[in-house]
C-alpha cells in the first residue's frame, strides 16, 4: 500500500511517499479501514520535529496521522460494532497517512449520514479537543462564559459550537475571513485580535480556552474573573501568573475517544455543529499540507485524500 513515513525527526523533507505492507488484523479486537481521508493535526508536526520524543516516542521508519476516515475492510472476530462495508471515522495513535490503517474497535465509529469523508476526518480531534477542554476540564454549565482563542480555528472553531449548544455565552477571538466564521458558528462575541487588544474589552469570564500559548496566553489571564479557569492545549500556563490572578491554570492533554466524541456527533446530527474543512491535498502532498498548516492562519481543518 502506499503511505507517507519519516525515518528521522526533521523538517517536512522528511516525508517521503513509500510502498508498504498493507497492516494485518491481529487480535479479535480491531477493525481494518481502507481510508478516504486522513486528517493534518498540529501533533503531527510537533511528532515528525522531534519535540513530542520524550513524552510520545516514535519507533522508525513511523506513518503519521491519528485520525481518518474510509471504509471498513476486514474485523476481528471479537467485533460487534462494526461490518465490512461500514462507512467509519478512526481515531488512531498513527498510520493514518496510509491507504489502509487499523484500529481498536473502541476507537472507531460509524460516520454521521451526509458526511463526506473529508469532512468526517476532521472532527475526532476537534471534538474530542473541545470537549476535554470545556467539559472534561473547564466544567462549563450553562450561563458561564467563555473566551476562546481561535474560534476560527480547527479547535476553537469546535469549542465555539459545542460551548453555544452547552447555553454558554461564547467570546471568540478571530481575524480577517475568520471573525465572520466565527459568527456563524454561533460565537455572541467575535473579537478581531489583530485590531483590539482582546483583554482591554473582555473581562470577567469563566472560562478561558488557550489554542496559542506564548505571550498571548500569559495576557488571557487578565480576561478571567477571580475563581475562573484558564485551560491550555498547547503548553502549561503559568502558575505564577495564576497565583497572581487567584484563577486556576493547566494544560489540557486531550482524551480521545469514541465515547468522548458522543456528545458532538449527538450536536452534529442535530444540526448544532458542523465541520469546517479548510484545505484538502492528495496523500503524495503530505509535506506539502504540513507547512500549510505550519504556516497558521488557517480556518478549518488540513486533509489528506487518498485515492
Amino acid at each position: 500500500m502506499k503511505a507517507i513515513q519519516y525515518r528521522d525527526y526533521g523538517s517536512s523533507a522528511v516525508l517521503e511517499q513509500v510502498e508498504v505492507p498493507a497492516p494485518l488484523i491481529q487480535n479479535g479486537n480491531e477493525v481494518l479501514v481502507q481510508v478516504k481521508a486522513a486528517a493534518v493535526n498540529p501533533i503531527d508536526i510537533k511528532i515528525r520535529m522531534g519535540f513530542m520524543k520524550t513524552i510520545r516516542p516514535v519507533e522508525m521508519p513511523f506513518i503519521p496521522g491519528g485520525e481518518a476516515a474510509g471504509l471498513v475492510t476486514a474485523v476481528g472476530k471479537d467485533v460487534t460494532k462494526f461490518k465490512v462495508g461500514d462507512e467509519v471515522i478512526v481515531l488512531a495513535k498513527a498510520n493514518g497517512y496510509a491507504e489502509y490503517v487499523k484500529a481498536d474497535e473502541n476507537f472507531v465509529l460509524l460516520k454521521p449520514e451526509g458526511l463526506s469523508f473529508a469532512e468526517a476526518a476532521s472532527i475526532g480531534v476537534n471534538i474530542g479537543t473541545a470537549q476535554s477542554v470545556l467539559f472534561i476540564a473547564g466544567k462549563l454549565k450553562k450561563g458561564q462564559s467563555v473566551l476562546i482563542q481561535g474560534g476560527a480555528g480547527a479547535a476553537g472553531g469546535a469549542m465555539v459550537q459545542m460551548a453555544k449548544a452547552a447555553g454558554a455565552y461564547v467570546i471568540a477571538t478571530a481575524s480577517g475571513k475568520g471573525v465572520e466564521l466565527a459568527q456563524s458558528l454561533g460565537a455572541d462575541e467575535v473579537i478581531d485580535y489583530k485590531l483590539q487588544e482582546v483583554t482591554e474589552v473582555v473581562k470577567d469570564v469563566d472560562l478561558v480556552a488557550d489554542t496559542a500559548g506564548g505571550e498571548a496566553q500569559a495576557k488571557l489571564f487578565q480576561a478571567l474573573k477571580p475563581g475562573g479557569t484558564l485551560l491550555s492545549i498547547v503548553v502549561p500556563p503559568s502558575q505564577e501568573l495564576a497565583g497572581q490572578y487567584q484563577v486556576k491554570a493547566s494544560f489540557v492533554a486531550s482524551t480521545i475517544s469514541a465515547q468522548t466524541l458522543a456528545q458532538g456527533i449527538e450536536l452534529l446530527k442535530a444540526g448544532k455543529f458542523r465541520p469546517i474543512v479548510s484545505k484538502t491535498f492528495k496523500l503524495a502532498e503530505a509535506a506539502d499540507a504540513q507547512d500549510f498548516l505550519t504556516a497558521g492562519g488557517i480556518n478549518g481543518k488540513v486533509i489528506l485524500l487518498i485515492d
